[in-house]
């Protein structure tokens, strides 16, 4: 049994999987998978970082087309060709969410981890989403910047991870209808949002005493 998380930045999926993860008595998979993507691939934590949840754009698959004639130009910080060094990271960010699923009672966030289990029994896929104002609101409150870097690094994010789906799944990011239950926190607040999900996840059998919820 596992729950993922997919978030759009700013709009407190973090916070919420931790709440979730909190009220379960489950481990929370958020920054940890770096140090075991890194661990299994023999990367460090901060090369693997740098690349998670991003795909290239345009002007990184121009480069690796003038890699083919200059191959010293298409290094990457994880010391191999963009293409390859991207598509293992995926690859291996994959297996580590795989054995994660495995083990049980995972709270996941990210890492297209809906994707990847898509087909898994006992899963729950949920999506956190927000208004632009109070991501940008929430972003900047969080990181300590000024609102207009705040809404730069929303849609940088955001974008990355709808690429990064795009390329190694083809799957729409954005797509309601790949998550199981789709939250409003900037309606239902942080803790709104938690509790939503521990009583579906109750619905579903994931806990060891059904109904125990209910008797709190």
């Amino acid at each position: 049994m596992v729950i993922t998380i997919s978030r759009e930045f700013g709009a407190g999926g973090s916070a919420v999987a931790a709440l979730v993860a909190e009220r379960l008595s489950w481990e929370l998979i958020d920054n940890e998978l770096v140090q075991r993507v890194a661990a299994k691939g023999g990367f460090t934590p901060e090369q693997v970082a740098a690349h998670e949840e991003r795909a290239p754009g345009f002007l990184e698959r121009l480069g690796r087309v003038l890699t083919l004639a200059t191959p010293q130009l298409g290094k990457t910080d994880l010391g191999e060709p963009a293409d390859f060094a991207e598509e293992r990271l995926a690859r291996l960010t994959e297996s580590v969410v795989r054995e994660l699923a495995a083990e049980g009672n995972k709270v996941l966030v990210g890492r297209a981890a809906p994707a990847v289990l898509a087909w898994t029994e006992g899963a729950l896929h949920v999506r956190i989403v927000a208004p632009h104002a109070f991501r940008v609101e929430t972003a900047a409150q969080r990181f300590g910047v000024d609102a207009h870097r705040a809404a730069q690094m929303l849609k940088e994010t955001d974008a990355a991870r709808v690429r990064y789906s795009k390329m190694f799944y083809d799957r729409d990011w954005c797509d309601a209808s790949n998550y199981d239950l789709v939250i409003n926190t900037a309606r239902s607040g942080f803790e709104g949002a938690a509790e939503i999900i521990v009583r579906r996840a109750d619905a579903m059998g994931f806990l060891a005493d059904p109904g125990r919820l209910r008797k709190r």
